[in-house]
C-alpha cells in the first residue's frame, strides 16, 4: 500500500474520538506515504498542522432541534461527497471511519467514481442513537444499508460484532481487523496495585450510552458498604450538569471527584490511582480505555457489550456484570473490591495485552484487509 493514496472518512469528532483516530492515522501513516483526512471538530483541529497527511476540515453547529439535525446532517454529506469529488484524482481507496457507517451519499459518490471503499466501524452509530432513544437512528438505519450494500468490505473488531450490529446480511464483505494498540512506554505500572487508594474511576464521555449516570446512582450503595472508598469521573458531555446536581443533592462532594477533560498523555498517571475501572456502557466498540487501564495494571468491570467479552474473560482478565442497573454495579463494585484474587487479574490483563495489541499486529492485519483484491 505504500504506493496508494489513502484517503481516511469521519464525521465531525469530538476529544473524545481522537484516540482511535490517531490510532487509525498511524497505522496507515505506516502503511501509506500519502494520506488524505476529512474530518471535522477536534479531529480536524489536532490534525491540521500535520505534515504526514492532508487535511480537509468540514463543521457543523450541534443542536437539539430534530430539524435542523437533519439538516445538518445533509450538509454533512454534500460536503464530504463535495470533497471526494474534488480529491479524485489523488486518492485510491476510502475507509469510513467514526460515523462514517451512515454518510451513504459520500458512500455512492466514491463508488460512481471507481475508489475502493471499506467502512471500519468504531462503533455502531444506530446502537449508539437507540440507547437514547432518538429518533434520527431509524433514518440512519436506511443510510446504514445504503452504505454496507456499496462498500466493497466492512471491517469489525469482531465476530460477534456481525450480530451485535444486524450485519448478518453482509458476512461474505466482513473482515475482522482492528486499529487498537498500546504504547506500552507510556501505559504501563507506575504504581503497584496494592498501594493504590480505594479510588473507583470512569473515563469517558458523560452521555447516555456509556451509562455514566447508573453507575452514579449506585455510588451511595456503594459508599454505604465501604465508606473509606472514592470515585474518579473524568470527562464531560450532556450529563455533567445532572452528575453536579446529583453529588450536591446527596451530599456526595467529599466523594466524587470530578476534574473534566484531561490530556490523553495523563490519562496513565490517572489509571495508576485506580483500583477498578468501570465501563457500564449499553453499546460499544473496543474501548481503547479499556485496553490502556489493562496495560497500567488496573481491572477493569465492564457490561458484555460490543467487542468487551473478546478481551475482558470474567474472573481472568477482567470483570464483566450482568447488566448495567445501578444495583448490579454496586454489588459487582462491592464484590471485586473484596475479592483475594483481584490483583492476579490485574496482572493477567496487562500480559493479555501486551501480547494481543502490539503496533506491529494491528499493522499487520489492517495492511491485509486493505490489501485483499
Amino acid at each position: 500500500m505504500k504506493n496508494h493514496n489513502i484517503g481516511i472518512i469521519t464525521i465531525p469528532v469530538s476529544k473524545s474520538g481522537l484516540t482511535p483516530l490517531s490510532n487509525l492515522v498511524d497505522i496507515i501513516c505506516f502503511i501509506s506515504n500519502n494520506i488524505f483526512l476529512i474530518t471535522g471538530d477536534d479531529g480536524y483541529n489536532f490534525y491540521k498542522e500535520d505534515n504526514r497527511l492532508k487535511s480537509f476540515g468540514i463543521f457543523h453547529i450541534n443542536s437539539t432541534f430534530f430539524i435542523f439535525r437533519i439538516f445538518n446532517l445533509i450538509v454533512i454529506q454534500l460536503h464530504i461527497s463535495f470533497l471526494i469529488f474534488k480529491t479524485r484524482k489523488k486518492i485510491d481507496c476510502f475507509i469510513f471511519f467514526i460515523g462514517g457507517d451512515t454518510l451513504a451519499l459520500p458512500m455512492f459518490v466514491a463508488r460512481i467514481l471507481r475508489k475502493k471503499v471499506f467502512i471500519l466501524f468504531a462503533g455502531s452509530t444506530i446502537k449508539t442513537l437507540k440507547s437514547k432513544n432518538d429518533p434520527l437512528g431509524y433514518g440512519l438505519k436506511i443510510l446504514r444499508y445504503i452504505t454496507c450494500s456499496y462498500a466493497d468490505k466492512l471491517i469489525l473488531y469482531a465476530d460477534c460484532l456481525i450480530k451485535d450490529y444486524s450485519l448478518e446480511r453482509w458476512i461474505r464483505k466482513i473482515r475482522i481487523a482492528y486499529n487498537h494498540f498500546i504504547d506500552f512506554d507510556k501505559f504501563n505500572i507506575k504504581k503497584e496495585y496494592p498501594l493504590r487508594e480505594w479510588i473507583v474511576g470512569f473515563i469517558g464521555r458523560f452521555d447516555e450510552e456509556k451509562g455514566i449516570l447508573q453507575l452514579l446512582h449506585a455510588v451511595p450503595d456503594i459508599v454505604d458498604k465501604k465508606p473509606d472508598i472514592k470515585f474518579l469521573f473524568i470527562g464531560d458531555g450532556e450529563h455533567r450538569n445532572s452528575i453536579e446536581h446529583y453529588i450536591s443533592d446527596n451530599n456526595l462532594s467529599g466523594k466524587i471527584i470530578l476534574p473534566g477533560w484531561i490530556s490523553h498523555e495523563l490519562i496513565p498517571d490517572y489509571l495508576n490511582q485506580l483500583k477498578l475501572l468501570v465501563i457500564p456502557s449499553y453499546t460499544e466498540g473496543l474501548p481503547n480505555i479499556m485496553l490502556e487501564a489493562m496495560a497500567c495494571g488496573t481491572p477493569v468491570l465492564a457490561t458484555s457489550v460490543g467487542a468487551i467479552p473478546t478481551v475482558i474473560i470474567n474472573e481472568e482478565t477482567g470483570f464483566i456484570m450482568e447488566n448495567n442497573s445501578s444495583k448490579c454495579i454496586a454489588a459487582n463494585v462491592i464484590r471485586i473490591l473484596d475479592s483475594s484474587t483481584i490483583e492476579k487479574i490485574a496482572k493477567n490483563a496487562r500480559l493479555y495485552v501486551e501480547e494481543n495489541f502490539t503496533f506491529e499486529y494491528a499493522i499487520a492485519r489492517i495492511k491485509e484487509v486493505l490489501n485483499e483484491n
